[in-house]
């Protein structure tokens, strides 16, 4: 606000002769003196409200002798908050004050005040008085330079984005069971005392029970037919072949068949030599040298090479001959199986009838289909409890956030043992509604879920660093992001968010929106919806952005 007159040269005349006799006289012209304030309306950033005030006092109006306090002031309800004097003196004043010539200057202060609740409606003045002689000469009223204050960035939600730890469950379950049959050196001939072994009556007796099994199926058999790692690899090439096609044969023919009921589709393969089965049993097996075989398997890949090194251990080489090679002269069937797990009915269900049946998984995920967060809680609870669940817990401190339970919150999280994103993230949330700003800063830090970058974006608004928010909230399309875009002056992005709205919360920065953008009955109709909630519809009153709407 700019308060200025200029007056007739005779009456400027005339004060110059008064000034010059009389400082005291000073304050009776006070209409000479401007004063500007930038910004004209106050703003509350960080919790602190800046001012550059300039008072512009003309030529031949300050006298040489003369002291003149300025006191800038912050009137507001319920209050006012004075700041320490600003200090200026004539050109014949010894003091250490701001000097002011007759030729006349600008003086331009910065002035910060600490915002209190009521500084809403508020004005700034400064109180000016000339002191001369023991002598103190009030102005006749103080200068009123700028109406305030701006306190939107208080809007912001310091809720927190809030994020589940996931759940691993599986709506199909891989399955597999296996059984191998056995060939003589150098034979690709099945022997039928290998189709009658224990294992292959297992195998078969576990087929018919998956067919019996409603919730498995049998969704093809894969049979791998190997030559163990001696011999020539051309010869063991042809070798592994002729046993995948026999081992096939042999398969359709006693398991995979009509009469005994188990039908499967098979796909065969053929591996000439089987140097990962061969490692895998000397790894397992008490043969003295095995450290030695298996450094000459790491250090060779060539597998020529690996026989001959192999073999020139001449007394190791018979016991491998006799105890692993054997064993390698195989073909494994191995049925793949899908277990069909509950369905997402069937686990609402029984969460309600049966929930003890419910293992670590099945019950993360059942808690995500629940709607009510009381059953939540009692799943989560359930998870926690019974499997020791960490994410059970940090799901269960969500659920209790989202409840406004914060103190049960915290404690679920105290139980806690591997700590990880989603920990780390709820953490931070339990900290920002504390309003322990840096415990939850150090949270969302070791969170690397974009709802900790939003979660820190509240932090930098309540700190004034608006772009920053602004970079950290974008694409969120929430409330924080429409309020960082009109604290940064974003108002059609603002808009594109809350131009819909239908809520009270939106709908108040719907309003600050259009009133900014002097659309008065744009601004009228969403502070309408807006004020059906109490608390904003008190805020509105004494809300500086709607001092042109009311």
């Amino acid at each position: 606000m700019k308060i200025f007159q200029k007056l007739s040269s005779l009456a400027l005349a005339a004060l110059v002769i008064t000034s010059c006799g009389n400082p005291a006289k000073m304050a009776e012209k006070a209409e000479l003196v401007s004063v500007n304030c930038d910004p004209q309306v106050l703003e509350v950033v960080a919790d602190k409200i800046d001012a550059k005030v300039s008072v512009v006092i003309p030529a031949d109006y300050f006298h040489p002798k003369a002291i003149v306090e300025v006191v800038p002031v912050l009137v507001y309800q319920g209050g006012e908050s004075a700041l320490e004097p600003v200090m200026l003196q004539g050109e014949d004043v010894a003091k250490n004050y701001t000097t002011v010539p007759e030729t006349g200057a600008t003086v331009t202060k910065d002035f910060t005040f600490d915002y209190k609740p009521g500084m809403e409606k508020s004005h700034l003045e400064l109180r000016m008085a000339v002191l001369y002689k023991d002598k103190k000469t009030t102005y006749p009223s103080p200068y009123k330079v700028a109406d305030g204050a701006n306190t939107t960035y208080k809007l912001v939600k310091r809720d927190g984005a809030l994020a589940y730890a996931p759940d691993a469950y599986q709506a199909i379950i891989p399955e597999t069971g296996e059984a191998q049959i056995l060939y003589l050196i150098n034979s690709s001939t099945v022997r039928p005392a290998q189709l009658k072994s224990d294992e292959i009556k297992a195998f078969q007796e576990f087929l018919k029970n998956v067919k019996a099994d409603e919730r498995r199926e049998i969704v093809g058999t894969d049979i791998i037919a190997y030559a163990s790692p001696d011999g020539k690899e051309d010869l063991n090439n042809k070798l592994s072949g002729k046993r995948a096609e026999s081992a096939t044969k042999a398969f359709n023919s006693k398991i995979n068949n009509k009469k005994v009921g188990v039908e499967t589709a098979v796909n065969s393969v053929s591996i000439s030599e089987d140097w990962d089965g061969f490692k895998d049993l000397v790894k397992n097996s008490d043969i003295a040298d095995k450290e030695l075989i298996l450094r000459v398997l790491e250090m060779y890949s060539d597998p020529i090479v690996r026989e001959r090194e192999i073999k020139n251990m001449s007394q190791v080489f018979t016991i491998l001959a006799k105890e692993i090679l054997p064993q390698l002269r195989r073909a494994r069937f191995i049925a793949n199986i899908e277990f069909k797990n509950y369905t997402d009915e069937e686990l609402v269900a029984l969460v309600n009838e049966n929930i003890e049946i419910l293992d670590e998984e099945a019950l993360l995920h059942a808690a995500t289909l629940v709607k009510e967060n009381d059953t939540k809680v009692k799943v989560y609870t359930q998870a926690a409890n019974k499997f020791n669940s960490d994410r059970a817990n940090v799901n269960l401190a969500v659920t209790l956030l989202k409840q406004g339970k914060d103190a049960d919150a915290a404690a679920a999280l105290a139980k806690v043992a591997n700590k990880d994103a989603y920990y780390y993230n709820t953490l931070g949330v339990v900290a920002l509604r504390k309003g322990d700003d840096a415990a939850a800063v150090a949270a969302f830090k070791q969170s690397s879920l974009k709802e900790a970058q939003y979660n820190l974006a509240v932090v930098d608004v309540v700190n004034g660093k608006y772009a920053e928010a602004k970079a950290k909230l974008a694409g969120s399309k929430g409330f924080n992001e429409a309020l960082v875009c009109i604290l940064t002056n974003d108002l059609a992005g603002a808009e594109a968010i809350v131009g819909n709205a239908k809520c009270q919360c939106k709908s108040y920065l719907k309003a600050i929106v259009a009133a900014r953008q002097g659309k008065v009955d744009a601004a009228k109709a969403a502070l309408e919806v807006a004020k059906k909630d109490e608390k904003l519809a008190k805020r509105a009153e004494n809300d500086i952005e709607f001092a042109k709407v009311k």
